[in-house]
C-alpha cells in the first residue's frame, strides 16, 4: 500500500482513472453489441442508425485513451463493412 503522500494521491487518481476507462469500454462493447444484433436481424435500417451511433463513442473512448486509436479505427472500418455488406 502507498504510504508515502504523493504515492497515496497517485493511487487515488488512479483508481478514478481506472474507473473511467472500464466505463468506456464497456459503453464501447455494449454499442458494438446493439449493431452486431442488428445485422443479425439482417435490418439494414437499424444498423446504420447503431452505427451511425457508435462511431463517435468509439472515437471519443480512443481520443480518451480508454482504447488504443487504432484498434478504435479497426472496430469502425470491420462494423462499416459488415453494416455495408447488409446494405448491397
Amino acid at each position: 500500500m502507498a504510504t508515502h503522500k504523493s504515492a497515496i494521491k497517485r493511487a487515488k487518481q488512479n483508481k478514478v482513472i481506472n474507473f473511467r476507462n472500464k466505463s468506456n469500454r464497456t459503453r464501447v462493447k455494449n454499442v458494438i453489441k446493439h449493431i452486431r444484433a442488428a445485422i443479425n436481424e439482417k435490418s439494414a435500417e437499424n444498423a446504420q442508425a447503431a452505427l451511425a451511433t457508435a462511431i463517435p463513442i468509439i472515437d471519443k473512448a480512443a481520443k480518451k485513451g480508454a482504447i488504443h486509436s487504432r484498434t478504435a479505427s479497426r472496430k469502425i472500418s470491420r462494423l462499416t463493412k459488415q453494416v455495408n455488406a447488409i446494405s448491397a
